[in-house]
C-alpha cells in the first residue's frame, strides 16, 4: 500500500504541472493556475520553496507577456529576478545536501538570462529603449546569446551608439555567420562590404550553393551607399540567376531602388510581380500605395489600402496607404491621423513620418513638419524624397537659404545624377539671382536622363517664364515619345494654348484627365478654354440646346457622375 504523499512533494508536483502546461503553450491556464498559486504562497510562505517560488512568477510572468500584459509581466519578471538573487544566496550559504528530488528541480529552473530577454522584449513594446538597453547590458558578455546581441545591436542603433550597435553585429556574425539581417545591420552603419564579406567566407566555401551570398552583400554594400545604379545591376544579376529567380524579397528591394532612382515605372512593374508572387507581401506595400497615389489611381490604392487591413492592421504600410488616397483626395487631417497611426505602429517606418510631414506642410504646419522629415532623414539619409519634402518646407517658409545649404548638400553627399541636380535647380528658380544656374543644372540633370519627369517640369516651368513656348513644347513632346504622365501632358495643353493650338491643346488636357480624373489644374486649363471659344461657336451651341434640350442635362449628368464619385469616397472612409 503506497503512503500518502508528503506536502511538499505535493507542491512539486503542482509546480512541474504548471511548467509542463507552460511547455505545451497553455498559457490562459498556466494563468490561472500560477496566480492562485502565488497567493497562496503569499499567505503561507512556507507551502513553497524559493525555487518553486522563482518558477511560478516566471511561467506567470510568460503568460502575461503572451496576453500583452508587458508592464505586468516586467513587475512579476522583477519579483523573480528577486526571487532568484535570494536563491542564489541561499545556496552559497547552505551547501547542497544530495537529495535526489533537488537535482530535477534545479535543472528545470528557468534561465535567469532567457528572463532578462523577456523583460528587455516588454521594454521595447512599452518603447522604453533605454531600461531595455540597461537590463541586456547587465548580461556579461560571455553569457550573452545571439538573439541577446541582435536586441542590443538594433537598440544600439536606434539609440545613435554606432560604434556599440557595430561590435554586437559582429558578436551576432560571429556566432551565426549566415545572420543576414545582422549583415544588412553591418551595411547600414557604413561598414565596408568587403570587411562584412570576410566573416562570411568560410560558411560560404564550406556550404554547397551559397556562392550567391558574396554578391548579395556586395549588392547591398551598393544600396547602403546610395549607388543606385550599380545596386540595381547587381541585384538583377542575382535575380536572373535560375535558384534566386522570382524572390520575393530581391524584388521588393529592385522595386525600392527603381523608386530612390526616380524610374516609378519600372518600381511599380517590379512592385506588382513581388505581390502577384505573395499576395499576403506587406513590406514595400506603402511605396507602392503611395506611387499609385502619385499617378492619380486612387481607386486601386482604395482596393491596396483594403487588402493589406485584411492581412494585417497591425503593421504600418496598409495605414499608410489609406493615408495616402486621403492626402491625395485632399483629406489632409485624414492623413494626419493615418500616418500618425502608422508611427505609433512603427516609429521607424520612412514612409509614415513622410506622409505625416506633407500633410502638416499641407495644413501650413510646417515647423511641425520639418520635424518629421528630418527623422525621416535620419533614418534613410539615402533617399531623396526625405530631402525633398525638407526643402519643400524651407521654400513654404520663405527660408531659401536654409533650402540651398540643404540641396547643396544633398548634392554634394549623393553625388551628381539627375535627382540631385534637378532638387538644386528647384532651390535654384526661387531666386532670381540663380535663374542660369538652373538652366544649366536641368540641361545637365535631362543630359544625363532625357526622360527624368521632374527635370522635364522644371524645365518647362523655366521655359515658361521665358515665354519660349514653341522650345516648351518640342521639350514635352520628346519627353511624352516613350511614356505617359498627367502633368506632362497638362503641361503641353497650357504651352499649346499659349501658341493658339486650341484643339491639341484639349486633347492633352483630356488625356491629362484620363489618367488622373482628380487632376484639378487639367479641368480647369479644360474649363477656361471652354469660356474662351468664339462667339460664333458659342451662339451656334445655344441653338441646339434650345432645340434639343441636351445641354441642362448633360450637365446633370456630370453632376450624377461627381455625386457618385464623391459619394464612393464617403464609403471607403466611413469603412475606415
Amino acid at each position: 500500500v503506497r503512503s500518502a504523499p508528503r506536502l511538499s512533494a505535493a507542491s512539486m508536483s503542482v509546480v512541474e504541472h504548471v511548467r509542463e502546461m507552460a511547455s505545451a503553450g497553455l498559457h490562459s491556464n498556466v494563468r490561472l493556475l500560477s496566480g492562485l498559486l502565488l497567493t497562496m504562497s503569499g499567505n503561507n510562505p512556507e507551502l513553497f520553496s524559493p525555487s518553486q517560488k522563482y518558477q511560478l512568477l516566471v511561467y506567470h510572468a510568460d503568460s502575461l507577456f503572451h496576453d500583452k500584459e508587458y508592464r505586468n509581466a516586467v513587475s512579476k519578471y522583477t519579483m523573480a529576478l528577486q526571487q532568484k538573487k535570494a536563491l542564489s544566496k541561499t545556496s552559497k550559504v547552505r551547501p547542497s545536501t544530495g537529495n535526489a528530488a533537488s537535482t530535477p528541480q534545479s535543472q528545470c529552473l528557468p534561465s535567469e538570462i532567457e528572463v532578462k530577454y523577456k523583460m528587455a522584449e516588454c521594454y521595447t513594446m512599452l518603447k522604453q529603449d533605454k531600461d531595455a538597453i540597461a537590463i541586456l547590458d547587465g548580461i556579461p558578455s560571455r553569457q550573452r546569446t545571439p538573439k541577446i546581441n541582435m536586441m542590443l545591436a538594433n537598440l544600439y542603433k536606434k539609440a545613435g551608439q554606432e560604434r556599440s550597435s557595430v561590435t554586437s553585429y559582429k558578436e551576432v556574425l560571429r556566432q551565426c555567420p549566415l545572420a543576414l539581417d545582422a549583415i544588412l545591420g553591418l551595411l547600414s552603419l557604413s561598414v565596408k562590404g568587403a570587411e562584412v564579406a570576410s566573416m562570411t567566407i568560410n560558411i560560404i566555401q564550406s556550404i554547397p550553393n551559397l556562392d550567391w551570398l558574396s554578391v548579395w552583400i556586395k549588392a547591398y554594400a551598393f544600396v547602403h551607399t546610395g549607388d543606385n545604379t550599380r545596386a540595381i545591376n547587381t541585384i538583377c544579376s542575382l535575380e536572373k540567376k535560375s535558384l534566386l529567380r522570382d524572390n520575393v524579397d530581391l524584388l521588393g528591394s529592385l522595386a525600392d531602388l527603381y523608386f530612390r532612382a526616380g524610374d516609378n515605372k519600372n518600381s511599380i512593374l517590379k512592385f506588382e510581380q513581388a505581390q502577384m508572387l505573395d499576395p499576403y507581401l506587406i513590406k514595400g506595400m506603402d511605396v507602392y500605395g503611395y506611387l499609385l497615389a502619385r499617378e492619380g489611381r486612387l481607386e486601386d490604392v482604395e482596393n491596396l489600402g483594403c487588402r493589406l487591413f485584411n492581412i494585417s492592421d497591425q503593421h504600418a504600410e496598409p495605414w499608410v496607404v489609406s493615408g495616402c488616397h486621403s492626402f491625395y483626395s485632399k483629406r489632409y487631417s485624414r492623413a494626419l491621423y493615418l500616418g500618425a497611426k502608422a508611427i505609433q505602429l512603427n516609429s521607424n517606418s520612412v514612409q509614415a513620418l513622410l506622409l505625416k510631414g506633407a500633410a502638416l506642410r499641407n495644413m501650413g504646419r510646417v515647423q511641425e513638419a520639418i520635424i518629421h522629415f528630418r527623422e525621416a532623414i535620419r533614418l534613410a539619409p539615402c533617399r531623396l524624397d526625405c530631402y525633398e519634402g525638407l526643402i519643400e518646407c524651407y521654400l513654404a517658409s520663405n527660408s531659401i537659404r536654409e533650402a540651398m545649404v540643404m540641396a547643396n548638400n544633398v548634392y554634394k553627399t549623393l553625388g551628381a545624377n539627375a535627382q540631385t541636380l534637378t532638387l538644386l535647380a528647384t532651390v535654384c528658380l526661387e531666386d532670381p539671382v540663380t535663374q542660369e544656374k538652373a538652366k544649366t543644372l536641368l540641361d545637365k540633370a535631362l543630359t544625363q536622363r532625357p526622360d527624368y519627369i521632374k527635370a522635364v517640369v522644371k524645365k518647362a516651368e523655366l521655359l515658361s517664364r521665358e515665354q519660349k513656348y514653341e522650345d516648351g513644347i518640342a521639350l514635352l513632346r520628346n519627353a511624352l515619345a516613350n511614356q505617359s504622365d498627367c502633368v506632362l501632358h497638362r503641361i503641353l495643353g497650357d504651352f499649346l494654348v499659349a501658341v493658339n493650338e486650341y484643339q491639341e491643346a484639349m486633347d492633352q488636357y483630356s488625356i491629362a484627365l484620363s489618367l488622373d480624373p482628380n487632376d484639378q489644374k487639367s479641368l480647369e486649363g479644360m474649363q477656361k478654354m471652354e469660356k474662351e471659344e468664339s462667339p460664333t461657336d458659342a451662339t451656334q451651341e445655344e441653338d441646339v440646346d434650345d432645340m434639343e434640350g441636351s445641354g441642362e442635362e448633360g450637365d446633370l449628368e456630370g453632376s450624377d457622375s461627381e455625386a457618385a464619385q464623391w459619394a464612393d469616397q464617403e464609403q471607403w472612409f466611413g469603412m475606415q
